[in-house]
């Protein structure tokens, strides 16, 4: 395959969510995920990358109807009069049980990795894009609703379903993310797999329209390219969230600004190997950096310096 990944990228993801679900926790009667230590929010990157693969799925013609397919979706097949759900290995007969035919159509397993369990073995690929768990910048509470469903819990009851939602009024959650070169050599993973991805993040985010995530949007996306396998680490810890309300209190974009003071610093010192940035920001977003506003653009821009430059940042 052309255009192989030959050096590290980073990601630094922000999206906001109002009054939903963002990830609930199926062990804990699906609240929103949540650390009591510091009163954020929780998100999977098993919910991230679920995101991704459904707008691969839903926009991208990843569907498995020409040589492009989703591995990790759910399937059905059917035995006499019954349906079930496919396990790793009947998926894998999907494709021959053949490993290479996998990593050439299966644009998440070159991404994300995972484990093909073959007719007689099993494969691992360790995927080249990995996510930390995410988290919200700003303490949340999580509140509750209850309300009442259309049917009945049983047949000859007299009263309509109660049912009991968990929400967060609103969450400004960030991700971490890297693109490892090294393992994007072993799974396949091109350039542009790379740009599905990018887009994936973003437009994915957007497009989860569903009851509980309804109310989600993305607002930043940073993606950083090194010279070679050097990577800075650590982007989302080096934002900061300031608000002249409560945290807790927060209910839209417009009641906060994000301080990357820290952030342009530490790049700055490792500018030298960067060779690209892309960035795609939501224009209602406001940033600060040494204490003064600042506006970045979206777009592309050559190096750390081109970024700087175009966007007018007094050091």
């Amino acid at each position: 395959m052309s255009n192989e990944i030959t050096s590290k990228s980073e990601i630094l993801f922000l999206f906001d969510i109002e009054n939903a679900n963002p990830n609930g926790d199926p062990l804990n009667e699906n609240r929103p995920r949540f650390d009591p230590e510091t009163g954020t929010a929780l998100v999977s990157d098993v919910r991230l990358k679920r995101t991704i693969r459904d707008y691969w799925f839903e926009y991208k013609g990843y569907n498995g109807t020409v040589d492009k397919d989703i591995f990790v979706r759910e399937l059905q097949y059917s035995d006499g009069d019954k349906s079930f759900i496919q396990d790793g290995k009947r998926r894998a007969g999907n494709f021959d049980n053949n490993a290479e035919t996998i990593i050439n159509k299966c644009i998440d397993i070159r991404i994300f990795g995972g484990v093909i369990p073959l007719k007689d073995s099993s494969i691992t690929y360790t995927g080249p894009v990995q996510f930390q768990m995410g988290r919200s910048l700003n303490k949340v509470e999580i509140i509750t609703e209850q309300g009442t469903g259309a049917f009945a819990s049983a047949d000859k009851k007299q009263q309509a379903s109660f049912r009991t939602e968990y929400k967060l009024p609103y969450a400004l959650i960030g991700f971490n993310g890297v693109v490892n070169d090294k393992s994007a050599a072993k799974s396949k993973m091109t350039v542009e797999d790379k740009n599905e991805l990018i887009e994936g993040i973003w437009e994915g985010t957007k497009n989860l329209i569903s009851r509980s995530k309804f109310g989600q949007k993305p607002i930043f996306l940073l993606v950083i390219d090194y010279k070679d396998s050097f990577y800075s680490g650590g982007l989302r810890q080096k934002l900061d969230l300031i608000s002249e309300i409560n945290q807790e209190s927060i209910r839209s974009i417009k009641d906060y600004k994000i301080d990357i003071t820290e952030l342009i610093n530490d790049l700055l010192k490792v500018k030298d190997k960067i060779t690209s940035v892309y960035i795609n920001i939501d224009i209602n977003l406001r940033l600060n950096y040494n204490g003064s506003d600042l506006t970045l653009n979206s777009g592309v821009y050559n190096n750390f310096d081109d970024l700087l430059q175009k966007n007018n940042v007094k050091l």
